[in-house]
């Protein structure tokens, strides 16, 4: 009789170890946990470390606290200059209420993704081709808070959102090239102009100033002369000045006086 009665104690006693062993959990430091009791959402939820749930009446769900990234599918659409291209994004974001992430919504992670693309196709018909090329700044500013606002309903905060890449078609990189092209080579050419109207006015002020001087005439021939000689030339070219073919003009002829003719 004492035999059975121990028996049976030990058989309660390693049961109940068992019943208590089995609801032992651990909670990862990344996570957050959230007990529901019969069905019913405890209002604390479960900080990391060794925890224990009721077997049998409660049951704890593990929810991920990190920073998730999420690369958005590229999306086609046309902007509002009429332009096809195609988008591709990444969104970063975190769970900031678990019990919403759990009762609010069935898949939070699904959820992000549908909203971003809607967004992103959102942005793309508000915004021109210029905008998407160069100011993607304020375009993922804009693109957050789209997606931000329906997604804080659901415990996620959104932390950034990135444009990674904007395809457009070869017809768009053609024709944009060309007018890269054209505007390099209108450049050149303003340059160009410019140079040659600053040393016009260079070369008329050392004209004025040489013409009002004529020893300075004389010392500019003289230097040119040096300049030529110091290339060890077989031909040395000397400049004459225009102003020394004055002396050999001819006089005008002169018209016979009337009163001698008579």
């Amino acid at each position: 009789m004492i035999v059975i009665i121990i028996t049976a104690l030990v058989a309660i006693v390693a049961t109940g170890a068992l019943w208590l062993v089995s609801g032992v959990r651990v909670v990862s430091q990344f996570e957050r946990g959230v007990v529901f009791r019969f069905g019913r959402v405890s209002a604390v939820t479960r900080q990391p470390g060794l925890t224990w749930v009721i077997p049998g009446a409660e049951k704890l769900r593990k929810v991920n606290m990190q920073i998730v990234t999420m690369p958005i599918p590229g999306q086609d659409g046309i902007t509002r200059d009429n332009v096809s291209v195609r988008v591709d994004a990444v969104v970063y974001f975190r769970v900031v209420d678990p019990i919403k992430v759990v009762v609010d919504v069935q898949n939070y992670l699904q959820a992000v993704s549908q909203v971003a693309q809607t967004s992103l196709r959102s942005i793309i018909g508000k915004s021109d081709l210029d905008d998407l090329l160069s100011n993607r700044e304020r375009l993922n500013q804009g693109l957050e808070l789209l997606i931000d606002s329906p997604a804080l309903g659901w415990g996620v905060q959104i932390d950034r959102v990135e444009i990674k890449d904007v395809a457009l078609p070869e017809s768009m990189k053609r024709s944009m090239s060309r007018q890269a092209e054209a505007e390099r080579e209108r450049r050149a050419r303003v340059i160009s102009a410019e140079g040659e109207l600053q040393a016009s006015e260079k070369l008329a002020q050392a004209a004025a100033a040489m013409s009002a001087t004529p020893a300075a005439l004389q010392l500019r021939l003289l230097e040119t002369v040096v300049q030529v000689a110091a290339e060890k030339n077989s031909t040395l070219v000397l400049p004459f000045p225009v102003e020394l073919l004055r002396f050999f003009e001819a006089p005008p002829p002169q018209r016979p006086d009337s009163h001698s003719a008579g």
